[in-house]
């Protein structure tokens, strides 16, 4: 059913449902390019701790957060014209020393950086430039270090040290790349946090795109505070390195675990069966194999569970179907702007 004929919508009037999506990665623009479709009121909340590939390089030569995660973000909610969005995705392939293999856009938010003095306004700047509908936030205004404690007890730091060892992971947490200052959002991003109607955790890799962020502390502090309804959209294969044999359970309590209780509400979890001979492990071999669910697990945390046939395979791969989750966020939305309007009603 169209949200415009839910008849949730039709007691609730006045603004768009305020969604916060928190993330990184690759899954991240699916899901946003979906909502914005849903007409909702996004925020997202960008991962700051990449070290990896463009970002990573522009990291080490310039004192900048890693920008890859947030041009993606910022393209997937720009009103721009095809083109020119084009333009700020293009990577070079010169054989030149610096510039082979970087995004344009990168570059860009690395120069608004330097001119603005910091991350989040420099965001904000090219926001405005872009036509973003919505908001774009780094979830820091530093520049974060992901660490990890193994299993073993072994310890390590860096994104993708971390993922290279191939060894189960206990527990992350972030620290200032450049001081011994505690790692703070700012006040922007926990304000969208607390007035949200659902805030949004993935998809993404669990302890590499997610967990950063929620192991900033003021920033956990208002996920866990929040009355938004908190959703998990859960990955749809497991991930070298990272999830290896996870079940979908496993996930969410991985998560809760970091945060200390039963904070995720609801989670988003396929059902369908995946096409495995569609599927090109040589050419994307993070990905290890699909999902388990485990219902007994997730209901067992005080998670609701919806779970449909979330996927869209194409060329080999597994992505999520963006229209069919984006739909079940904008319901959930509703639902909890419902129970926040009864909740003033009843004083």
């Amino acid at each position: 059913m169209p949200y415009g004929e839910n008849k949730i919508v039709r007691v609730i009037k006045g603004r768009r449902p305020r969604v916060v999506v928190i993330g990184g990665g690759t899954g991240l623009p699916v899901i946003l390019n979906a909502l914005k479709k849903q007409n909702a009121e996004i925020t997202a909340i960008v991962t700051v701790s990449d070290d990896g590939g463009s970002s990573g390089s522009i990291r080490n030569f310039i004192n900048v957060v890693p920008p890859g995660d947030i041009r993606n973000v910022l393209v997937s909610l720009s009103d721009l014209p095809r083109e020119e969005k084009n333009i700020f995705q293009y990577r070079f392939d010169s054989s030149d020393a610096f510039f082979s293999g970087h995004a344009i856009g990168n570059l860009i938010i690395a120069a608004l950086n330097e001119m603005h003095g910091n991350i989040f306004d420099a965001v904000q700047s090219l926001s405005k430039m872009m036509r973003v509908d919505g908001h774009v936030f780094p979830a820091s205004n530093e520049s974060l270090t992901l660490n990890a404690e193994f299993i073993d007890g072994t310890t390590e730091s860096g994104e993708t040290e971390i993922t290279s060892k191939d060894k189960r992971i206990k527990r992350v947490w972030v620290t200032d790349t450049d001081s011994d200052d505690k790692p703070e959002a700012v006040l922007p991003v926990l304000a969208a946090i607390m007035q949200a109607d659902a805030v949004v955790l993935g998809p993404g890799s669990l302890f590499t795109s997610i967990l950063p962020n929620l192991m900033i502390s003021n920033l956990g502090e208002a996920v866990r505070e929040t009355d938004a309804e908190v959703i998990y959209i859960c990955n749809i294969m497991t991930q070298r390195g990272e999830t290896d044999h996870f079940s979908d359970a496993e996930h969410v309590e991985v998560i809760n675990n970091h945060l200390g209780g039963h904070y995720i509400n609801t989670a988003l979890v396929n059902g369908a069966k995946i096409d495995m001979s569609k599927f090109h492990p040589e050419d994307y071999d993070e990905y290890l194999e699909p999902v388990r669910n485990d219902f007994k697990g997730l209901r067992a945390q005080d998670c609701r569970v919806i779970t449909d046939d979330f996927i869209d395979q194409r060329h080999g791969l597994v992505f999520h179907d963006g229209e069919k989750v984006a739909k079940e966020i904008i319901n959930l939305a509703f639902e909890a702007m419902s129970r926040k309007r009864m909740k003033e009603d009843n004083g």
